[in-house]
Order: C-alpha cells, then structure tokens, then sequence
C-alpha cells in the first residue's frame, strides 16, 4: 500500500496514440483493471501497476515501442538494443553518448541531446514531437524514462536540479514535480532535465545479466520505478511507508521523530522539506492518498480496517480525507473498481 499514485490526466495522455490509430480504449482499460468511468473525474487516480499494466497493453496494441505517440513508430526491441549498447560503456557521460546517437539513427524519431553548461548537464528532447498533441506527452516520458535509466545504470539516484517542458503549464502542473522529484518550469523551448554535470563521471556498475532482469518489465516499469533514498522528501516518505507497514493501527512519526531519525532538528528538516518543495503535512497525505487508492483498488479489505491501518482513528475521518483526495468516497471508488474488473 506504499506506491505513488498516478493521475488520471497521464492515463488520457498515454491513450492519445491508440485513439489516433482508432483503437478502442476500453478494451485496454480493462486490461489494465481501470474502470472507464475514471477518465471522467479530473480528480482520479491509479495505481503504478494499473498504469504500467496499460502502457503494455497499448505496447501490444499498436505495436510501437512510443504507443502510437510519435510521427514515426519505434518496432519493439529498439530500447533494448540501446540498453545493450550503453552497459557496456566505462561512465555515464559515454552511456548517454552512445544512447543520444544510437536514437539519431533512426529518422523522424525523438532528437536527443546531452549537453554541458558549466557545471551542469542537460538530457533534452531538441524536437517537441508535435506533429500531433500527444507527443508533448512522449517527449516527458522519454526524459523520465532516461533518468530513471541513468539512475539504475549507475546504482544511484541522480538528483535533478530542475526540469523543464516545452508547454503551458497544464491544470495538474503539480504532478510534475512529484514525478520529477525536483522544480519544474514550463513555457521552455524544449523538454529536459538538468543535473550536476560530476554525475556524467559516475561508472556504469550494471552488466549484461543484471539488463536482463531490467528488460523483463522495461521500458514501462521504469515509469514507476523505485526511488533511490537520496533526498529529505524521499527519506521522510520511506519512514511513512515503514510506519504503516509495522503498526495496526499505524502510528505515523511525527516531525520531532523524524528529525531525530535523520539527525536534524525539527527546524532544520521544515526547512528541508520546504526547499524541495513539499512538507510534512504534505507528504503525510500524499502517502495515506496512495495507500487507500491501492488498498481499494487491489484488495478486499474492509473499509473501516483500512482506515485504521492507515491510522485513522474513525472511520468518518477517513471518509472526509478520501473525499478530499479523491472527490469520491472510498465505497464508490471500490464500487467503480470492482466493475472495471468485472467487465
């Protein structure tokens, strides 16, 4: 009952390719055990397994490694390939290289580009595949995929500094961050991120049987892939989870708790917390929001026991939390998931 959530503004985007192609989404939503009736309510949301469940399904359906979202489709295995031409390089910086040019090999395709601006680094998208609306959407995906891949080639979290979209800034402009792990900002030309540019020094320590086990759930898992720990939020997020795992009811820690958890004081971690965006409070909800849509969504608990797990002390307050979160109230959510399962 740990995951982020997702929200249900993604699931429209990645559903662009297929109905352009005139593929009924329905069928793939019910693959995916997403009731149909979700992509109605701006306020819903589903879980990593639901997402990548579809994104396979759209894999198959169209038969593009870019799910119909690009001028051009990308045949199934390319991103392998590049996997394997990148874990045998010596550091991150010719990993990248040689995925930059390996992706310019074929023609209409995302235009890749590693850069350097004195101390820092930029993984961008040159071209805003825009031929048709959901390539904003491939073109975001495509950086998010990359630093996860980065991520996992050199076994650490790469923190981003910022991340930048060649868009308006959407009404779920706040997903962003959360999903990015870092500020954001819209209205640029392009589409990228940027990190410490030491980063590109960092050696590749995956190999070929280790890609393996990556490849088996690769590309679309990396879409929800775990974090790495490496930052205040994703350190007071982890105790939360840990917290809801140990206790019945769970006692979720308080800020003086976790600020001797991490060796800082109360003071210091707000500050933390705040520079990255986000608080205590903030991160308390997002992780009870993620753990009821989950428990929902996947399991039979009873209500009024998920509540309690998720350290409610009535079940009333969990009703106007989840209504909060959601617009919805538990039971109706089930209700909805339970028919998307049934069809």
């Amino acid at each position: 009952m740990s995951r982020r959530t997702i929200t249900v503004h993604y699931v429209r985007a990645a559903l662009g390719g297929a109905r352009r192609l005139g593929i009924d989404p329905v069928p793939l939503l019910q693959r995916a055990r997403i009731p149909p009736l979700l992509l109605g309510d701006d306020r819903a949301r589903v879980t990593p397994e639901q997402f990548a469940r579809l994104v396979r399904a759209l894999h198959r359906a169209t038969g593009d490694e870019f799910l119909g979202l690009a001028p051009s489709p990308s045949r199934p295995g390319t991103f392998a390939m590049m996997c394997y031409a990148c874990v045998g390089c010596r550091d991150l910086e010719s990993a990248l290289d040689r995925a930059v040019r390996f992706y310019g090999l074929f023609p209409d395709g995302p235009d890749l580009a590693l850069e350097q601006h004195g101390g820092e680094a930029v993984f961008a998208v040159r071209n805003d595949l825009g031929e048709h609306p959901e390539g904003r959407f491939l073109a975001e995906c495509l950086v998010l995929v990359w630093h996860r891949l980065a991520s996992w080639l050199i076994g650490r979290r790469i923190a981003l500094h910022r991340a930048s979209f060649a868009c308006p800034a959407p009404p779920y402009a706040a997903e962003y961050g959360v999903m990015f792990g870092c500020p954001v900002h819209f209205g640029a030309q392009r589409t990228g991120a940027v990190f410490d540019a030491r980063w590109l020094a960092a050696p590749v320590v995956r190999d070929e049987r280790s890609l393996e086990g990556l490849l088996r759930h690769a590309p679309f898992d990396l879409l929800s892939r775990r974090e790495y720990g490496t930052t205040v939020t994703e350190q007071v997020r982890q105790a939360f989870v840990r917290a809801l795992g140990e206790g019945h009811p769970a006692r979720l820690p308080e800020v003086a708790q976790l600020a001797a958890l991490l060796a800082v004081s109360p003071a210091t971690l707000r500050r933390r917390l705040e520079a990255e965006g986000t608080s205590y409070q903030r991160l308390k909800d997002q992780v009870r929001r993620e753990a009821a849509i989950a428990g929902l969504a996947e399991g039979r608990m009873p209500i009024a026991e998920l509540a309690a797990r998720l350290g409610f002390s009535e079940d009333t307050a969990f009703h106007r939390a989840f209504r909060r979160w959601t617009g919805t109230t538990p039971g109706v959510y089930r209700l909805h998931g339970l028919r998307g399962q049934e069809s």
